[in-house]
C-alpha cells in the first residue's frame, strides 16, 4: 500500500551535494551557493489518484514538480541544469522512485520515509547526493 507523503518537510542534513551537482555539469559558482542553501519541501499527495507536486523552495530558487504516478512526462529542468528529460515516478514498495531519461546516464531520485524524516536521494552518472528532509506539519 503506497503511503501519504503530503506535508511540509525542512532539509536537517545533506551530503556527497558538490560532486552530484559537478556531474549535471553545473558551473563552481552555483555549485557553491547551493551547497549552502537548506531547501524546504512541500509535497501535496492525493494517494486515491496518484497526483502528486512535490514544491522545492529556497531562498535563491524554486523548483516544482507535478505528475500523476506511473505517467511519464517531459520534466523541464531549465532551473536546475538546462535540460528536459523524459520522467517518471512511481513507488517501488515504500520508496517514490524518480527515472529522467535524458543526456545524463542513470539520472533519478529515490524519496522514502523514517519516523518524521524524509530521505532524499539524487543520482546521475554513478554519483549519488543525499538530503534528509523533517517533517514540521
Amino acid at each position: 500500500m503506497a503511503l501519504n507523503l503530503t506535508g511540509s518537510y525542512q532539509m536537517v542534513s545533506q551530503e556527497n551535494m558538490e560532486p552530484y551537482l559537478q556531474a549535471l555539469d553545473i558551473n563552481i559558482a552555483l555549485r557553491k551557493i547551493v551547497c549552502l542553501l537548506r531547501p524546504s519541501k512541500e509535497i501535496t499527495h492525493d494517494p486515491a489518484t496518484g497526483h502528486m507536486k512535490i514544491r522545492t523552495l529556497t531562498t535563491f530558487r524554486n523548483f516544482d514538480m507535478d505528475f500523476t504516478l506511473g505517467q511519464p512526462f517531459s520534466e523541464d529542468l531549465g532551473p536546475v541544469d538546462g535540460r528536459v528529460c523524459e520522467t517518471t515516478v512511481d513507488w517501488e514498495g515504500d520508496k517514490l522512485v524518480c527515472v529522467q531519461v535524458g543526456e545524463k546516464e542513470g539520472r533519478g531520485w529515490t524519496h522514502w520515509v523514517e519516523g518524521d524524516l524524509l530521505h532524499l536521494e539524487m543520482r546521475v552518472q554513478g554519483v549519488v547526493a543525499k538530503q534528509v528532509f523533517k517533517k514540521v506539519q
